[in-house]
């Protein structure tokens, strides 16, 4: 064979590279074999391909092309889509052709926080029975890998959607799950998850670089990881030590038997390892990386469970928790966007010398409620005192979806407890009146407990309570003239006041001591 000429074969060479260097079309993370677009609103479909490179988009009947920026992202939005359960095809063309089925339209719900949300079907109370008794494909979960970013990304990796069914149910997200699941079975919507969460973070990872510096809260933050920061270096080499004869430890105690090794579990905790570069808890870093690629997919609503792990600042709580759903509604481009929460459940933490911080912890989340399109669950009484991760997650998502199936759903149901209005003093007594209180008022097995009122000496005291009607009347023999009273104002109290709906009474206080 006669050899190339040396320009030839040089050309050839380097037509051959540039081929094998140019990326292929791809689309963003969460469109993949069946997803759930969000019916009735602009639908943006995003992805990368090389710099210039035209790129169409099919679905249902429409066609959408443009051309890849100079950083070879791209966009488009087709027009509002109505529900759809027969599974259709989204085709995403460029110099490749990728084809993804069995795509349907529906209600997407983003779910995030710590570890109360990313807790899976498999640990909720008797998970393996719901997990087999899973069969819904039109409730569909994708979760978001973990991962912690310097600036925001626009892509991360994804489990991909997944159908409710025995094989794979078992992982998602309980709280979710159960949410959707009664919005499934009671409106027949095909029902998206977008699950992204990572246990023990707080807020402030979740929140953009810009969103905290336009927070009241952002100098405390930024000072406290700068601490953090410059002590890592010397808590590093401390930490490997203390883990090395932490697991010296833990395997004596584990070839001692199971009992043994149980033991020395509940006794020694493994050491968590100092914070520093890469943490899940750097300030937006899991904004930046878990949040800014969803954006901007199309969303119903947003669930969220987090708290427990800024439950010792929540003054700080305060500002940032609204600051995080304000933006958030403007990342995604909803100013609305429906935005519902779990108050933090019933929990003693060890560390915890007030035995209340999750009293104003609580208290800052329900301020949030000022914001429009807002609502929480009240898991005062489903909680377990001695373990941070209660089990029940099939009523925490039952509460939530209570929210949704009223204010979205036009369905008649009560939606919230017994709401503080106002208190009144009436003698040596406080009159309580509450809102959502149509159904009435109850107390279950004996008079509310967890009821303490004070004088103007700010000193409380254990109080006894007496319904009356829809008004709870308070008095302590010790408070002869009453000023302030306060209903569940403790991390784990005994709540028992409820409305007619069984639902529970949010905790309050009538002070601002």
């Amino acid at each position: 064979m006669k050899p190339l000429p040396r320009k030839r074969f040089v050309l050839l060479a380097f037509v051959t590279l540039a081929a094998g260097l140019r990326a292929d079309v791809t689309p963003a993370a969460l469109f993949t074999d069946g997803a759930v677009l969000q019916r009735d609103r602009p639908v943006a479909i995003w992805g990368k391909a090389d710099r210039g490179e035209k790129v169409s988009v099919s679905f249902a009947g429409q066609k959408r092309e443009t051309t890849a920026g100079p950083d070879g992202r791209w966009l488009v939005h087709l027009d509002p889509l109505t529900m759809a359960k027969e599974g259709g095809e989204l085709i995403i063309a460029g110099r490749n052709t990728i084809s993804m089925r069995d795509i349907v339209v529906g209600d997407v719900w983003l779910c995030s926080g710590q570890s109360n949300m990313e807790f899976a079907v498999s640990r909720a109370t008797n998970g393996a029975q719901e997990a087999a008794a899973a069969n819904y494909p039109l409730l569909r979960h994708v979760a978001v890998a973990r991962t912690v970013a310097d600036s925001a990304g626009n892509d991360v990796k994804t489990t991909g959607w997944k159908a409710a069914t025995p094989a794979d149910t078992a992982a998602f997200t309980a709280v979710g799950y159960f949410f959707a699941r009664d919005i499934h079975l009671r409106t027949g919507v095909p029902i998206g998850l977008v699950h992204s969460s990572w246990g023990g973070t707080p807020i402030e990872s979740w929140l953009s670089a810009d969103a905290l510096a336009s927070d009241s809260a952002y100098g405390v933050v930024a000072e406290r990881w700068r601490q953090m920061l410059a002590e890592y270096p010397a808590a590093k080499p401390r930490h490997e030590t203390a883990l090395a004869e932490w697991s010296t430890a833990e395997a004596a105690a584990k070839a001692q038997g199971a009992a043994a090794h149980a033991a020395f579990l509940k006794k020694n905790v493994r050491p968590r390892a100092p914070r520093g570069p890469g943490d899940p808890w750097t300030p937006s870093g899991l904004f930046n990386g878990m949040i800014a690629p969803l954006v901007p997919y199309g969303l119903r609503g947003i669930l969220w469970y987090q708290g427990e792990s800024n439950a010792p600042r929540a003054q700080e709580y305060h500002a940032l928790f609204k600051t995080l759903i304000t933006t958030w509604r403007e990342q995604f481009g909803q100013p609305e966007l429906p935005f519902y929460w779990v108050s933090l459940a019933n929990f003693k933490p060890t560390d915890d010398v007030t035995g209340r911080t999750y009293a104003f912890l609580r208290e800052a989340q329900t301020a949030a409620l000022e914001l429009p399109e807002t609502g929480q669950a009240i898991a005062i009484d489903v909680g377990d005192p001695n373990d941070i991760h209660p089990t029940n997650k099939q009523e925490v998502g039952r509460r939530l979806a209570l929210l949704a199936r009223k204010r979205l759903y036009g369905m008649t149901v009560d939606d919230t407890g017994p709401t503080f209005e106002r208190a009144t003093r009436e003698g040596a007594t406080l009159r309580v009146r509450f809102t959502h209180v149509t159904t009435g008022l109850i107390a279950v097995d004996r008079p509310p407990p967890a009821l303490e009122i004070a004088g103007a000496d700010r000193v409380f005291h254990r109080a006894v309570g007496r319904i009356d009607r829809d008004t709870l009347i308070v008095s302590a023999p010790k408070v002869p003239e009453p000023v302030a009273v306060r209903y569940a104002w403790e991390n784990a109290p005994d709540a028992n006041l409820y409305n007619g709906a069984g639902l529970p009474a949010v905790p309050f206080r009538s002070d601002n001591w």
